[in-house]
């Protein structure tokens, strides 16, 4: 899906400032139609989650939905236009009214959708826009949950260990495009000594008699690459390469032109051209080895919840780049692909991931309190309908970001149910979806050690061995030397029987910022800097390893729980990023082996 742009044949203007908006507490709204008039509404921000705006538990723990209504201008200029509105993300499923008509409806939160609104908006006048937005988990949403009904009301039990926010977390917008247009452009890139290669394909609507043409510039604007044709090969002589700290990009600009020549509408994204491969054990860009450092990462800060703000992004990128991090992995659903534009410039790689976490309920009852003794893939729980809605958030996933240089890697699960039969035929179909979707990248999943070894079945499907590990921490707490010993015996059977790369893509041990020992304990700042030493330490003498992304960046919020206080306390960061000791052991690593 294309992102809204500018120029001579496009428009597109923000929806984002204060909303009106209503907590649906009966859930009456449809059936009252709210989408004419909000009742009782308040003013909220757009993007930012809603459930730490207000003093007040009900609106912070509601589950169900809650409405945003706005009046937008749609300005006299775009009559005659195509008039798209777009949605970046509505977290979990939304519905969208123009007016009274509804124009839109999607489940997942945290792809965009849009609609096509020029039949329904009104030129040169304000229009009504309302969204529902519904925050409830269920066994077939991504990610799954399920409703508890107490005697003090509905009660939202998730699977995973981070806070359930909320609401409209990225931009919104009114964009145009003329009748005849580009709908889709898909990019894969290729090296060939010093030569580049950029293999497009246009879609295009409305375009019956129309030619395409693609140019390929530097950042110069110079053209260095042009041909005819809804697809079709650019080569680039001298090329300079997309690479991990060097975020070297060319803009690829497609149009649609009549007979005459005349351009009907265009487009234009940038382009870094890179390879990305697995060689037996090393992970390869570019034909050469790379090897991962940074951190999982959550979309997480106080007040603003998961909505999307640039001032925190590139705060965060800044602390990436002082602490030496090359990379990170969206843990545990797409970002913001602000932020992916951002790695593309800035030469971070990025590690892709669903929001397919909690898928397994082995975990959710063993330590995020979930329901026992069920099983995960069954009928009644992870089961057809949950795949089905699996493989439509991979389609979107792929769909938004396949032409991002930054991703190297889609991740397709965090920590799933990895070691039973109904495991495989669950996640098989999803590996085959996702390489026929986009062959050019490597796919896998995130396994967790309840899936050893000698149990997984799913690993022998990826590319590569992607692994969260927690021995001296959930395993062996406070015992690091045991820790050690496990940690490293496990690493060397994995390279022993898979003799793939191996990114440790969690490892951590929280810790309260300004708690000290004089002999590392757990919690405290010494405990977590020996903890990753000890990790580092084994990564060093295995072979295959190739990545380390710690868990986690910074301190977030989760679910109440007596294993959490105040969130989780991984981070080597706090909340409000400040730096813990851990935070200058890791530089000391990772910028001196730079």
């Amino acid at each position: 899906m294309l992102r809204p742009i500018a120029n001579a044949q496009r428009d597109r203007y923000r929806l984002d400032g204060l909303w009106d908006f209503t907590v649906d507490v009966e859930g009456v709204g449809r059936s009252q139609r709210w989408w004419r008039t909000l009742p009782d509404a308040v003013e909220v921000p757009v993007p930012a989650s809603y459930n730490d705006l207000f003093a007040d538990p009900e609106i912070r723990d509601h589950v169900g939905e809650v409405w945003y209504q706005t009046s937008v201008h749609v300005p006299a200029r775009w009559s005659g236009e195509r008039i798209v509105l777009r949605f970046d993300a509505a977290t979990h499923r939304a519905v969208v009214w123009v007016g009274e008509q509804q124009v839109a409806e999607h489940e997942g939160g945290y792809t965009p959708f849009e609609a096509d609104v020029t039949d329904v908006v009104t030129p040169g006048a304000d229009n009504r826009v309302t969204v529902v937005v519904d925050n409830t988990l269920n066994w077939a949403s991504i990610p799954p949950g399920h409703v508890e009904d107490t005697p003090d009301g509905k009660r939202q039990r998730y699977h995973h260990d981070f806070f359930n926010y909320a609401g409209l977390h990225r931009p919104v917008w009114l964009y145009t495009t003329p009748k005849a247009h580009v709908d889709d452009v898909t990019v894969v890139t290729g090296l060939n000594g010093t030569t580049g290669t950029v293999n497009y394909e246009v879609e295009a609507r409305g375009a019956e008699g129309l030619t395409v043409h693609a140019a390929l510039r530097d950042s110069s604007g110079a053209e260095v690459a042009a041909g005819d044709g809804a697809s079709g090969t650019l080569e680039i002589v001298d090329v300079h390469p997309w690479r991990p700290g060097e975020g070297h990009l060319y803009e690829l600009g497609v149009e649609l032109r009549d007979a005459s020549g005349t351009s009907v509408d265009a487009y234009s994204l940038n382009v870094g051209v890179r390879t990305v491969a697995v060689d037996g054990n090393r992970f390869l860009i570019n034909g050469e080895p790379f090897y991962f450092t940074g951190f999982g990462m959550h979309e997480d800060h106080a007040v603003r919840g998961k909505g999307h703000d640039d001032v925190s992004m590139v705060h965060d990128f800044a602390l990436l780049d002082w602490i030496g991090a090359n990379s990170l992995r969206t843990s545990h659903y797409p970002y913001a692909e602000e932020v992916l534009d951002y790695a593309d410039r800035h030469g971070i790689v990025v590690i892709d991931e669903t929001a397919a976490v909690g898928l397994n309920l082995g975990v959710a009852g063993g330590i995020l309190g979930g329901p026992p003794d069920q099983r995960t893939f069954s009928e009644d729980t992870i089961g057809n309908q949950t795949q089905r809605n699996h493989r439509q958030a991979i389609r979107e996933l792929v769909a938004r970001d396949k032409n991002h240089p930054s991703v190297v890697l889609w991740s397709i699960a965090n920590e799933p149910e990895s070691h039973t039969e109904e495991s495989r035929k669950y996640f098989q179909p999803l590996f085959e979806e996702t390489r026929r979707l986009d062959p050019s990248r490597p796919v896998g999943f995130v396994n967790i050690m309840l899936a050893p070894p000698d149990k997984c079945v799913l690993t022998e499907l990826a590319d590569v061995v992607m692994l969260n590990r927690y021995y001296g921490w959930y395993t062996h707490p406070g015992d690091l030397a045991a820790a050690e010993r496990g940690l490293e015996a496990e690493l060397l059977e994995w390279e022993r029987r898979y003799g793939k790369p191996i990114v440790m893509t969690e490892y951590g041990a929280d810790t309260v910022a300004g708690l000290h020992s004089v002999t590392p304990q757990p919690w405290s700042e010494e405990y977590q800097v020996e903890f990753l030493e000890m990790y580092h330490r084994v990564f060093d003498r295995i072979e295959s390893v190739a990545g380390e992304q710690v868990w986690n960046f910074a301190d977030f919020a989760t679910g109440s729980g007596f294993a959490r206080v105040d969130g989780n306390k991984k981070g080597v960061f706090t909340r409000e990023r400040r730096p813990k000791a851990a935070a200058f052991s890791l530089r000391r690593r990772w910028r001196s082996e730079k």
